[in-house]
């Protein structure tokens, strides 16, 4: 199994544990231990994975790491473990900090279970940096991040392979933060240097309120034509049947057959929305398994391609757009997944909503046979 497999497999099985995990040695045994696992090293072998290694500072004794991950006898990886609901944000990574500078590791990971935060020297030798240079989310994984969670690996460990990368995600990192903090809330210097492109008069503050709007809308349009055309480029659109009828009712969430009119047209507006949640939903699963059925009222997007297993409905046909959601029944409960109808003014919120989707076709994936194949 590749590593991207484990770690969704772990990824699925976290929303069910979390509830059970009370403290942070929990924490370390239900999350941590197995992550470290998927990586390869062994976690029953203290000549591998040390649990509690001695880490001492000075006059003040008794300091141990969580764990650290030995090469050739010597500590490399240090993780330093918060219970999951720590907020890696808000935690303070100093005895990470000490501890680094006291062992001949290269690398130390502050994590609560979920969030992986790596962090190195690359600023002062053996002195650990105040910033992350690579973060990783088990419930939000990426193919490009899990090929750069693949270095720490125990098959593909080279230290300085990683070291020549980690400068560049660290500064990729921050340059990326920058252009976010742009798009959303464009500066004045940066918007004077827009304007200059541009415009030859003097910059007032009407040309600058002027320009800091256009500013706005002039990123979010590329930003929009960006992901439109990687998604057209990127998805196939094998998987779409517009038109099939629906079938025929089975729980209180399938479609009336009154809905199913005849000849509904699907839109652009529609394939875009079909398109983003194959694209969030790629992560989990195989996106061949997510397909459209439109009818009169409302664009459904399925899994396995039954009524069964609808992960989403798309009411674009108004002006007040809204996705419909379903919710992930209590545990225990007979119930079938509820709709809820969740108002959006663009395509692009489907990817505040990656969570639910995700959730839903975990639960899915977890409590429902997959369809049968026709013979």
């Amino acid at each position: 199994m590749d590593l991207i497999d484990k770690l969704r497999e772990l990824s699925a099985r976290i929303p069910k544990q979390l509830d059970h995990i009370q403290t942070e040695e929990a924490t370390k045994n239900a999350l941590v231990m197995p992550f470290i696992a998927a990586l390869g090293y062994n976690v029953f072998d203290p000549t591998e994975v040390t649990p509690e290694l001695n880490a001492d500072v000075g006059i003040k004794k008794g300091e141990k790491v969580d764990y650290a991950i030995l090469r050739d006898g010597k500590p490399t990886i240090l993780f330093e473990c918060k219970h999951h609901a720590a907020d890696l944000g808000k935690v303070h990574a100093s005895q990470l900090y000490r501890y680094f500078s006291v062992t001949e590791a290269r690398f130390g990971v502050l994590t609560n279970g979920i969030a992986y935060w790596f962090y190195t020297d690359l600023e002062a030798s053996n002195k650990m940096d105040s910033k992350p240079f690579f973060e990783f989310n088990m419930l939000d994984i990426r193919e490009s991040a899990v090929e750069e969670l693949k270095k720490f690996s125990k098959s593909a460990f080279d230290l300085e392979n990683i070291l020549t990368t980690a400068s560049q995600l660290k500064y990729t990192r921050e340059i990326k933060r920058i252009i976010i903090d742009q798009v959303i809330e464009p500066s004045e210097d940066f918007v004077k240097f827009v304007a200059s492109q541009v415009y030859n008069g003097r910059f007032t503050q009407p040309v600058k309120e002027q320009f800091t709007q256009l500013t706005r809308q002039a990123f979010k349009q590329v930003l929009n034509e960006q992901i439109n055309e990687r998604l057209k480029s990127a998805l196939s659109p094998e998987a779409i049947t517009p038109t099939p009828p629906l079938e025929a009712a089975t729980s209180s969430t399938d479609t009336p057959a009154a809905e199913a009119g005849d000849g509904p047209m699907t839109t652009q507006e529609e394939l875009e929305g079909f398109y983003t949640v194959r694209a969030i939903l790629r992560e989990v699963i195989d996106v061949k398994r997510v397909v459209m059925r439109d009818v009169q009222s409302y664009c459904g997007i399925l899994l396995d391609d039954t009524n069964r297993k609808q992960v989403c409905r798309l009411y674009f046909n108004r002006a007040q757009k809204y996705i419909g959601l379903f919710s992930v029944p209590e545990e225990g409960s007979k119930e079938s997944p509820k709709e809820e109808r969740v108002p959006i003014n663009s395509i692009d919120e489907l990817y505040n909503l990656s969570d639910r989707l995700k959730g839903i076709v975990s639960w899915y994936e977890a409590n429902q046979p997959p369809k049968k194949s026709k013979s």
